[in-house]
């Protein structure tokens, strides 16, 4: 009786021995993958603890812990709380004394909330700074794109069939940030299909060439790509040159002021398919003249500049004609008028926007690059931010700054290790660090 007894305390023992082991709980590679990419991670210049109050969770930890919530592609904070109590060595790599309750639902919700979102922009450019020192970004080909974020409300929801739920005076009540805009739902340019939703937009500019991201923007959903270009550029540009670099986004950003700052500011170029807004393309002769609906060549009849450009007027080679009838009896041809028949204004090419030749082979090649920035949205939303479950914009854009922190670490992990992987696999890494 007494030996069974002392095997039975035995096993209690071994048994509670392998539950406080937590490497047995935890697979090894990817534990060894965030213990790498904790130790490539530099947060040296951000303060660990408030200097004044309650000393509270360190705030490396707490940012570690985000990082690991995006490489998991968690959306949801109670993902990342679920996690880290079920894999304490993970835990106590992100830096938590894992022999003290780990923080909370609130707690990671507060932070992301209060924390000073400069503080996570500095820490991405000192990311883009160590990959460009050891050559892996570069800014000769860099493209800028936007991906929309849709925001935490039932509005959103595609089952709901409110007749008035997309109406912009319809602010919804779980978040008092969030604007109205709308995303096209296919990249063909024959195809009109577009959705509209309730959120947010993070407009990211990426090396075409590494396909890793150089600097973003967090704005509310109707806030149009075209008029942040220039303030990323120049975000960008104070702390990594883009002179002489050639920029590539789709035809949403085709505004004449973007290829002239480019020009002038940066001595660079502009690779941007042209947005025709709606304009008619008019039958020409190879001379340039345009035909009328009677099938006649039309006339010249002089420029006019308006609006900083110069366009050419055609008109009715029949106009003076006493005699002549108009063949397709156009009514402005019976206006009563001396100088009568239809007429035609063309622009002339004489600035930038209409000076690219769109049909060469350095456009579609240097263009073709562009797919990098598709790619990289790809990644992003991977990492749970295509839909928020926050509700106020200062936490999506620290959320949206940490998905990008995180995919940046992964980058400068595997170039670090010499793992031999591309940066751009972030299961691969995983499995094999």
């Amino acid at each position: 009786m007494p030996k069974q007894i002392h095997r039975k305390e035995l096993i209690a023992i071994y048994r509670q021995q392998i539950i406080q082991d937590i490497r047995l709980f935890t697979s090894q590679p990817v534990a060894k993958f965030y213990d790498s990419l904790f130790l490539n991670l530099d947060l040296s210049f951000v303060q660990e603890y408030p200097k004044t109050g309650r000393k509270g969770f360190s705030n490396h930890a707490m940012i570690c812990a985000f990082i690991v919530m995006k490489c998991e592609g968690f959306p949801m904070i109670t993902d990342l709380v679920d996690y880290l109590n079920n894999n304490l060595l993970i835990a106590h790599y992100c830096g938590f004394d894992i022999s003290l309750p780990l923080p909370s639902y609130w707690t990671f919700d507060r932070f992301l909330k209060d924390f000073d979102h400069s503080i996570l922009s500095y820490i991405m450019q000192s990311q883009v700074l160590s990959l460009a020192a050891d050559g892996i970004i570069d800014t000769s080909f860099i493209g800028l794109d936007s991906t929309p974020v849709s925001a935490n409300t039932s509005q959103n929801n595609p089952k709901s069939f409110l007749s008035n739920k997309f109406q912009p005076d319809n602010q919804p009540k779980a978040d008092k940030h969030c604007k109205l805009g709308v995303h096209t739902a296919s990249n063909q340019t024959n195809e009109k299909k577009y959705e509209f939703y309730w959120g947010y937009k993070n407009h990211v500019l990426v090396d075409c060439i590494s396909g890793l991201p150089i600097y973003e923007m967090t704005t509310t959903a109707e806030v149009a790509d075209s008029t942040v270009a220039l303030d990323i550029l120049a975000g960008t540009h104070a702390f990594l040159p883009v002179t002489e670099c050639t920029f590539l986004a789709d035809k949403g950003y085709d505004v004449k002021k973007i290829y002239n700052q480019v020009k002038e500011l940066y001595d660079g170029e502009c690779i941007i398919p042209l947005n025709k807004r709606n304009t008619k393309n008019p039958k020409l002769l190879p001379q340039g003249n345009p035909i009328c609906e009677a099938g006649l060549a039309m006339w010249k009849d002089g420029k006019f500049s308006d609006r900083n450009r110069t366009r050419q007027k055609f008109c009715c080679p029949l106009k003076s004609s006493k005699d002549a009838d108009c063949p397709c009896h156009h009514k402005n041809f019976y206006n009563g008028k001396k100088h009568r028949g239809c007429t035609r204004y063309i622009t002339i090419a004489d600035d930038l926007r209409l000076s690219i030749d769109r049909n060469s082979r350095y456009f579609k090649s240097s263009y073709f690059l562009r797919t990098e920035c598709e790619r990289y949205n790809s990644r992003f939303k991977n990492t749970g931010q295509e839909r928020m479950w926050v509700r106020n914009k200062s936490s999506v854009a620290n959320l949206n700054t940490l998905a990008h922190i995180s995919l940046l670490a992964v980058a400068i992990a595997a170039v670090t290790g010499n793992s031999g992987q591309s940066y751009r696999k972030l299961k691969s890494l995983k499995r094999t660090a």
